[in-house]
């Protein structure tokens, strides 16, 4: 049984839009952190979202991903589990959202660092009502598919950014999720550690027909996904996808 054996199926369909997002803004006071943002986000698509402190990168990640509701503007998630307007659910159906159908990867990874690496991973499917054997044993197949077997019983301590970071994929990844939203996930990380890692994310996400939306400053990151899209002032200003 390999590690995608328990995932939910990839779309099928060519360029379906799993995220749409249509007039995204959102303002904190007088600070306009998005500015009129419509984006569209393909399933199986690595997308790297770049910009200078204060462009409004993670602010727009955190609508896409339900984890704030935009001021305005809507966004839509489409996966094999159907359609729903993010922006319009209430708190508690977007944090299901979040448990249900997305992942998530942080820079400073926010595991846990009481559990072990496969209790950390298992967690996110105890959430969901898993028995804790079913869950371990899922979450051990994670660790193993993205090289870290032998050390599923360390704690997260134990372990080098690197291999922290990779947990943070297995748990993103063990629901299986088919939109991972990773924020600045190799900032704290030298560089070959952060290509490591990198593709890690990749192959798991998109190696296996899901999308992922990674928020980077580092242009060797952004460089390792196929579509790159820059913002100004809480605007998008250049898409390489509408360039190719």
């Amino acid at each position: 049984m390999t590690a995608h054996a328990f995932a939910s199926p990839p779309p099928t369909r060519a360029a379906v839009p799993v995220l749409r997002a249509r007039g995204l803004t959102k303002t904190y006071g007088m600070t306009h952190a998005l500015a009129g943002v419509d984006l569209d986000l393909l399933a199986g698509q690595s997308v790297a979202v770049m910009g200078a402190s204060g462009s409004g990168k993670t602010t727009l990640l955190h609508c896409l991903a339900g984890i704030v509701r935009p001021s305005s503007g809507s966004v839509v998630l489409t996966t094999s589990q159907g359609s729903v307007e993010v922006s319009a659910l209430p708190d508690s159906q977007r944090s299901r959202l979040r448990r249900e159908r997305l992942g998530f990867v942080f820079q400073e990874g926010l595991l846990i660092p009481e559990l072990t690496a496969v209790e950390n991973v298992a967690l996110a499917l105890m959430l969901r009502g898993v028995p804790r054997p079913a869950a371990e044993h899922h979450a051990g197949l994670w660790l193993q598919h993205l090289g870290l077997a032998g050390m599923e019983d360390r704690r997260i301590g134990q372990l080098s950014g690197g291999q922290a970071q990779r947990v943070a994929i297995a748990r993103a990844q063990v629901t299986g999720a088919e939109v991972v939203f990773a924020d600045e996930p190799t900032g704290a990380l030298d560089h070959a550690t952060s290509r490591e890692v990198m593709h890690a994310l990749l192959q798991a996400t998109v190696g296996g027909g899901r999308t992922v939306v990674v928020v980077t400053h580092d242009d060797a990151v952004a460089a390792q996904c196929q579509r790159v899209v820059r913002l100004r002032d809480g605007r998008v200003v250049a898409d390489s996808l509408e360039q190719a």
